[in-house]
Order: structure tokens, then sequence, then C-alpha cells
């Protein structure tokens, strides 16, 4: 039967109970504080500062879902994702504004959930497409490949031909009231953090239930062993493309939130930064884990801000640190890395799981 209180004292009889949701009492009490927390704590006791700070935490954990699905669980390298997150930016946007939607489309506000479902699908063959001549290839290669993706993708097209679509130069102007969802308007901070957390909820599930299914063992079999796995029977190339297609898709329906928060979308907010950001980011959280995307992005978020926090009086005495930020963050960004490589090489994640079950097997936790 499966667990009640104590993983040490039950045991799962079977795949589908070792794979569940809600393995216990305990686990459900605990998924329903978190979402209390996320849907009515947060909204109502943070302040809009913060708020917007748990907005940026989850849009970089939207990104860093992607990259966790291709490094952590396929084991391909990658430092391109920021430019599948552009292409859903962008395929969002046009649609909102430049596509000729009937009436009724626009009156009911289905313009832009519309927009987001093309935007990851859209996303989702572009990163395809380089996934093509990734599938062969391993290591030094496949970063080259995917960083190919990124100066294609945003420094040529988008940057030279996409952002000069309807004459506005390289910027697309997004005017309030322009983002809604049927007859939810979204224009404050408020709106986009509940946004962000739908999306995001909805990508966790997705991707967690993916890694669940055979489609899921298939890609940790590829990331542990390419050519035992192919050996076993596994299209290497099929799961592959796969990957990139569903961190593609990931990628896209990022973008088009990131369009919600933003007044004007530019190909500088997509910069080559952002990819290597992304890395660092299930580095420090944890490679090969849902959770690691989840805690590097709020440990990276949060740091900076509380960087910047400090920055800002000292620079009564030092004006010229607000110019050198850019630079500090960089190197703190820098740091964080090498510090969680020498000293916690598993990532947030594991430390998390280590004190999960302290208390999940305590008095036993020895």
């Amino acid at each position: 039967m499966s667990s009640v209180w104590l993983p040490c004292g039950d045991y799962h009889q079977d795949y589908a109970e070792d794979q569940g949701w809600w393995q216990s009492k305990l686990i459900k009490g605990k998924m329903i504080l978190l979402l209390a927390i996320m849907f009515i704590g947060l909204p109502l006791l943070a302040p809009d500062y913060w708020l917007s700070v748990a907005t940026m935490v989850g849009y970089t954990a939207m990104g860093a879902l992607g990259v966790q699905l291709l490094i952590g669980y396929t084991g391909l390298l990658t430092l391109g994702h920021a430019a599948f997150i552009a292409v859903g930016a962008y395929t969002s946007t046009l649609l909102v504004l430049q596509f000729p939607w009937p009436s009724f489309i626009v009156h009911w506000g289905l313009a832009y959930p519309i927009s987001i479902a093309v935007a990851g699908i859209v996303a989702g063959l572009w990163s395809v497409l380089f996934g093509l001549p990734c599938v062969k290839v391993k290591g030094f290669y496949l970063i080259l490949t995917t960083m190919a993706a990124q100066f294609i993708t945003v420094d040529f097209i988008l940057t030279q031909y996409v952002s000069q679509i309807g004459g506005r130069g390289q910027a697309f102007s997004l005017p309030p009231g322009t983002i809604k969802i049927g007859p939810w308007v979204i224009e404050n901070d408020f709106e986009v953090y509940y946004l962000m957390v739908i999306i995001l909820s909805l990508m966790v599930i997705i991707l967690a239930n993916l890694l669940r299914s055979k489609v899921g063992r298939a890609w940790v079999a590829i990331r542990d062993n390419d050519i035992a796995a192919e050996a076993l029977g596994i299209n290497i190339v099929w799961y592959k493309l796969l990957a990139f297609f569903v961190a593609g898709f990931m990628a896209g329906l990022a973008g088009a939130f990131w369009v919600s928060n933003t007044a004007a979308l530019s190909p500088e907010h997509f910069p080559w930064f952002w990819s290597l950001w992304l890395v660092g980011v299930i580095l420090i959280g944890g490679v090969g884990s849902i959770h690691g995307a989840i805690f590097g992005s709020i440990f990276m978020v949060v740091i900076m801000e509380l960087l910047q926090m400090v920055a800002i009086p000292l620079a009564d005495y030092y004006p010229k640190l607000l110019i050198d930020f850019a630079f500090i963050k960089d190197m703190a960004f820098g740091l964080a890395i090498c510090a969680f490589l020498i000293y916690e090489p598993n990532g947030l994640a594991y430390r998390w799981w280590q004190v999960k079950n302290y208390f999940n097997l305590w008095p036993f936790s020895y």
C-alpha cells in the first residue's frame, strides 16, 4: 500500500504508486500550503516591488525548465536557449499586434491566448530546426551549434528583419489593454504575477508528467549512455528532436508571457548572456531536477536584487558604483557558479532533498 506517514514504514507495490504525485497526507498538506502561498499569500502580503521580483523568478524558471530538459534530462548541452524565448515573444507580439483577427476574436479577448499556444509551437519547431544538426554531435560541437541559433535568430533575423515590421524601428510598442485573456485585461504587476503562476504551474505539470512516462525514461537513458540506449531499441534521433521541440515549446511560452510584462519588445531583451544565465541557474539549482530550475531561479534573482539594494545606498558615497553595477552582477554570477561547483556541486535541489528526507525519516533520520 502507498505510504501514509513515513516512507520507512510503508512501501509502494507498483510503478504508479511510486511515481504518484500525492503519495502521503503530508505531501498533500505541503502542496496545498504552497498553492495557498503562491495564489493568496504573496499577492496579498508582498509589496509591489517584491511581487515584481517574484514575477521575474517565475519568468527565469520558465526559461530554465527548457534548459533543464535538454541538459539535465537528455544530456544535450545548449547555450542558445534565449533565441527560442525570443521567437516565442515575437510570435506572440506579431499575432496580437499585426495579425488580422476577426473582430469577435479581439472582442472576446482570444487573440493573446491563441498567440501563446502558437508561440510555443513556432518556437518548438524553430528549436527542432537547430536540433537537426545536433543529434549526431556531442560536447563542444553541440555547444557551438546551439550558440549559432542565438546569433542567427536574435542578432540577424529578429534584429534586422522582424523588428522592422510595421515601421516601428527596433521595438514593438505594446499599448495598455493590448494583453487580455477573455475579459481579463493584464495591465499591472498583480495581474502579471497571476499569469506567471498559472503558466509556470502548467509547464511544471506538463514536464513532470512527461518525465514520468516512456518518453522521460528514454531521455534519461540517452543522457546516461546514448549508445546503450540505442542498443536497447530507443530511437535516439527521434527522442533528441522531441526534447528540442518540448524545450523550445516551453521557451516559446516563456517568451509569450514576457510580452505581458513589458511595454515594448526589443531584441535587447534576449542577449546571449541570458542563455548563459539560464545554464548557470540550473547548475546552482541542481542539474536533472525540476526543483533545481525553480530553486536556482529564486537564488539568482533574489541575490541580484539584494546586491542592488546594497549598491543603491552606497552610490551616494561611490557614484561610480551604479555605473559598474552590471559588471558587479556578472562577477557575482561567476562567483556563485564557482562556489556551488566547489562546495555544492549537486545544487540546491540536492540539499533540499537531504533536508526533506531528514524530516520524513525522523526519528530514524540517521
